[in-house]
């Protein structure tokens, strides 16, 4: 196949990019700062030479949009919700004029849409959608307003040839540096892996392995369209899944962190604490039902898998 990825430089990017490459597929990236012969110059916003590489193309994986790694300030999370809409809306323009439209647009969005909760996990059938719950920060709120522009920018994109789906994604875990993975696995190796806040928040991961696996499915199944989670079917408490990855390492300590200190950590990270303290149950309902089958469902062989890499490398 022929597979266009806006944004495909990032961290999920590179693990797309890395298997789908090996797999034998032509894989063109779209990107500010092209480096390589197969990436292209874009900006993310206008219509441009860039749109010829959609033009026939087999599939468009977008995963534009700035890193939820950073502090939410106002600019930033402006900057967040601009770049996902603005990337969306100008991705659908190209594939409405090609000529040749790709039969499938896969849109990245994130599993942040769904409300804080404890009591129930979220599928895509019966979540409830995040937005103004009681006792949390008002700015998360503003996290899902960006999930829901998101998709809805996709939504009402004219591409009546082009199959849409919007990958409701978790954290994706992979081995590489500066991912999602190696800022945990470093607090776990430092000591500081312990519980956050009591550590009842649930984690929704998803290995790197079976991520790239759901999105060939998704890409292969003509039958699914719409939000669509992308999440290993076992969510678990932050201090079971902080656990797990100690013992995968070998860490018998993991110090406990109140809310103020984790406020402290992510403010030396340059992050937030919604990243650690939201609870996020999420499930993979559709994947399940279509007949999906994980190969790393559960949190303690994904994170051993994943030890395993690190230290080979």
């Amino acid at each position: 196949m022929r597979l266009v990825i806006p944004g495909g430089t990032g961290q999920v990017g590179t693990v797309l990019d890395r298997a789908l490459t090996a797999a034998g597929h032509e894989v063109v990236i779209l990107t500010r700062r092209p480096a390589r012969e197969r990436e292209v110059a874009w900006d993310g916003r206008t219509l441009g030479p860039w749109a010829a590489a959609v033009d026939g193309a087999d599939a468009v994986i977008n995963l534009a949009g700035r890193s939820v790694s950073c502090r939410y300030t106002p600019a930033n999370l402006r900057e967040m919700m601009d770049s996902r809409v603005e990337s969306a809306r100008v991705v659908g323009e190209a594939i409405a004029a090609a000529a040749r439209p790709p039969k499938v647009w896969l849109q990245m969005s994130t599993a942040t849409v769904y409300a804080h909760r404890f009591d129930a996990p979220n599928d895509e059938a019966t979540g409830v959608i995040g937005g103004g719950e009681p006792g949390v920060p008002r700015y998360w709120s503003y996290s899902v307003r960006i999930a829901k522009e998101w998709e809805r920018a996709q939504r009402q994109a004219a591409t009546p040839s082009t199959r849409k789906v919007a990958l409701r994604a978790a954290m994706v875990m992979s081995p590489d540096r500066g991912g999602v993975f190696d800022v945990l696995l470093r607090m776990a190796r430092l000591g500081l892996g312990g519980p956050v806040a009591g550590g009842a928040q649930y984690v929704s991961w998803i290995h790197e392995d079976d991520f790239v696996r759901a999105v060939r499915f998704l890409i292969d199944r003509d039958d699914l369209d719409g939000p669509v989670n992308l999440a290993a079917p076992a969510p678990l408490p932050q201090r079971a899944f902080m656990r797990a990855l100690r013992t995968a390492w070998g860490m018998p300590v993991g110090l406990p962190a109140t809310t103020w200190m984790a406020e402290i950590g992510a403010l030396a990270l340059r992050s937030d604490t919604e990243l650690l303290l939201k609870s996020r149950r999420v499930v993979p309902g559709r994947l399940l039902d279509a007949g999906f089958a994980f190969e790393r469902p559960h949190w303690p062989e994904a994170a051993a898998d994943l030890v395993r890499q690190v230290r080979a490398r």
